[in-house]
């Protein structure tokens, strides 16, 4: 193996740093593919629960440690009539999805998914048709959601079963209405006229609701950034949050690009809070608007287009965007999450899509079993190890030109100070051939414990995790960790991700 590089992080416990709201490790669940039916709901599956749901998958969604779930969609909400998925099931309607092309059944619906959410311990974040619905749609959701009883949607919650509210307090005020491809896409004035209404009668019924207006559906839309100032120009006073959505992949065999794709998020998240804030300056507002990242993941869009839409379309849950990911999408994916968390300060919810089968960290096989995706471990990693603080870091690292991108660092990485007192480094060595020794000077933050560093890489860059072998790219604990004189020595291997656990003193 070639020899190493050599990168230095510097870890300022001193310096200003900013809390890591959990709501950052939030996932996706849509009706797409296979996410609901025989992915978290399958009744006649050995492990299904009462409600239908996997208890398999339920067990994976805990260790994998989401704190969100992003619910109904996506592309869906934007033609979905949330009455048809309520009530007993024998009564539910079959309709038509336009945005993918397929049947829903509505077995699974808002209850449904409430229980998920509550099997889960995760937080419902609830998206609202905007696109071929709007106002009074949104209010009479919110009344059946929210309001203990007394009314008739509350009332007519409590007869479907749900006696306690389901106290949602996060919403998406609609779905990337700015694409041409959304049912019922609007245009910045459009859309934002509405989102303010919208988000005005839903504060009415409750003041303390958050709401999110859709952003650019990707950095790369035409209308990146006007679109953003008009819809803020018309929404700012009325909703919390703006929308960001990134979907990266490796095209021609560009890998380097590919791996420094967190370039790409970190400019996106950038000129997002700029326009905001330009948008807040102008309207003399004491109020600061945050980045909702509520899409984000790998995504082979490319190869899904080229492969055909839908051959036969009008199918109840064919299996769609079921993206198998390798090592490398794993090292993407903990990158991204790095720039997550580094921008802890302006984004403080957002969503890996998806959470299971659509291009998703878990799989299933209907009435067979559940497994990890390689990408499944960077996010449990970042979630159970990534709650506190982000800590101000100065990196000396290596860098080399990309295609896409322009010159980046070699070495990726962020730090967290965490609640019971240790400290998180995550790092990425986006090196394909060398290794990377990576020396964490901790002098500035005095004592400190044990140090421990697991590492997800493989010599074969394309392994990846399959039914047959679901365990073939996993974590292990890398012995290669040194301690000495308040500095910590770790070997990154080439093309890997890296937690590395610095216990308290």
């Amino acid at each position: 193996m070639p020899a190493p590089h050599n990168a230095r992080l510097t870890l300022d416990p001193t310096a200003p740093s900013a809390p890591v709201d959990p709501r950052i490790f939030g996932a996706f669940v849509e009706h797409l593919g296979r996410c609901v039916y025989t992915g978290v709901y399958e009744p006649g599956h050995p492990t299904a629960d009462t409600d239908g749901l996997r208890t398999d998958v339920l067990d994976l969604i805990r260790e994998l440690g989401p704190t969100m779930l992003r619910y109904p969609g996506g592309n869906f909400v934007s033609g979905y009539d949330w009455e048809d998925g309520v009530g007993p099931k024998d009564e539910r309607p079959r309709r038509l999805d336009l945005a993918w092309r397929t049947v829903e059944t509505n077995q699974f619906g808002l209850g449904e998914f409430i229980r998920l959410c509550r099997a889960t311990g995760t937080e419902p974040m609830m998206a609202l048709n905007l696109g071929t619905r709007g106002v009074a749609e949104a209010i009479a959701l919110a009344e059946y959601c929210n309001i203990p009883g007394g009314t008739a949607r509350s009332e007519l919650r409590r007869a479907h079963g749900d006696a306690e509210p389901y106290g949602i307090g996060l919403w998406c005020l609609g779905n990337e209405l700015d694409g041409p491809w959304q049912i019922g896409n609007k245009t910045a004035e459009e859309y934002g006229r509405l989102a303010d209404q919208t988000a005005r009668a839903l504060k009415m019924i409750d003041p303390g609701l958050e709401l999110v207006a859709c952003g650019s559906s990707g950095r790369s839309m035409p209308t990146f950034g006007q679109w953003e100032a008009t819809v803020l120009e018309h929404a700012y006073e009325s909703v919390e949050f703006i929308s960001a959505h990134a979907y990266y992949e490796e095209t021609d065999g560009d890998v380097d690009s590919f791996l420094a794709s967190a370039a790409d998020m970190e400019s996106f998240i950038a000129g997002a809070v700029a326009t905001a804030d330009a948008v807040g300056a102008r309207l003399k507002s004491r109020k600061r608007i945050n980045i909702s990242f509520d899409e984000w993941n790998v995504w082979y869009m490319g190869r899904w287009h080229a492969e055909g839409v839908h051959e036969e379309p009008w199918q109840v849950a064919p299996r769609q965007l079921e993206d198998v990911y390798s090592v490398t999408d794993a090292v993407v994916a903990g990158s991204l999450l790095i720039t997550l968390l580094r921008n802890a300060e302006r984004v403080t919810a957002a969503c890996l899509a998806q959470l299971v089968n659509v291009i998703a960290p878990i799989m299933t096989e209907p009435g067979g079993p559940a497994w990890r995706q390689t990408i499944f471990h960077p996010f449990a990693e970042a979630s159970r190890y990534g709650r506190g603080r982000v800590l101000t870091v100065n990196v000396d690292s290596p860098e080399h030109d990309t295609a896409k991108h322009g010159t980046v660092a070699l070495l990726h990485a962020t730090a967290v100070a965490c609640e019971d007192g240790s400290t998180s480094v995550f790092a990425v060595n986006r090196d394909t051939a060398r290794p990377l020794t990576l020396t964490v000077d901790l002098r500035a933050g005095g004592p400190h414990g044990a140090v421990t560093c697991s590492t997800l890489a493989d010599p074969d860059r394309h392994a990846r995790n399959t039914m047959a072998e679901p365990d073939r790219v996993t974590p292990q604990s890398n012995k290669d960790v040194r301690v000495e004189a308040g500095r910590v020595e770790v070997t990154l291997p080439p093309l890997s991700w890296n937690t590395i656990r610095i216990a308290a003193a």
